[in-house]
């Protein structure tokens, strides 16, 4: 997949971070877009962090994966990381469906596990998908980027 520009949007909601913070978000979005797409992508200015969620279509229930991005760190979200296998011991949470890879540095990108686990997770969301019945959305041309919300109160870093 051709490397994809990130959209205006996304560039002015990370302005707040640190440049480091801001360049491992970008990274891990490329990377992300390498293993995923063509796909969609939906944009969220949300109040505690920005967050970019990916899926086989523009509807939310469809999401694979998301990007959140913090003051101190990002992280690499897999919407039903809880039933994700997980031999590295890699994956972070304790809720009922998502689990998440924090990423602190441009070495925890470089990892060859961080695609193999998302391979997986789109590999598991599709033969889901197609246990349900349901039929495989059309893969768009490239990249669909959707700003989906944009919240008037933030907590974001100074």
């Amino acid at each position: 997949m051709p490397k994809c520009q990130p959209p205006r949007a996304l560039i002015k909601f990370l302005k707040p971070f640190d440049p480091e913070i801001r360049d491992l978000a970008l990274q891990l979005r490329a990377l992300v877009l390498e293993e995923m797409g063509p796909c969609y992508e939906n944009i969220y200015d949300a109040y505690s962090a920005v967050a970019i969620g990916f899926g086989a279509s523009d509807r939310l229930r469809d999401g694979i994966f998301h990007i959140a991005v913090y003051s101190n760190h990002v992280n690499l979200g897999f919407n039903d990381g809880a039933t994700l296998d997980d031999p590295k011991g890699m994956l972070l949470g304790k809720g009922n469906r998502i689990r998440h890879i924090t990423i602190k540095s441009p070495s925890d990108l470089a990892r060859p596990e961080l695609r193999s686990y998302i391979r997986r997770a789109r590999k598991t969301a599709m033969a889901d998908a197609r246990k349900l019945g349901e039929q495989a959305p059309e893969k768009p041309q490239g990249v669909v980027s959707t700003v989906k919300a944009i919240y008037a109160r933030k907590r974001r870093p100074r």
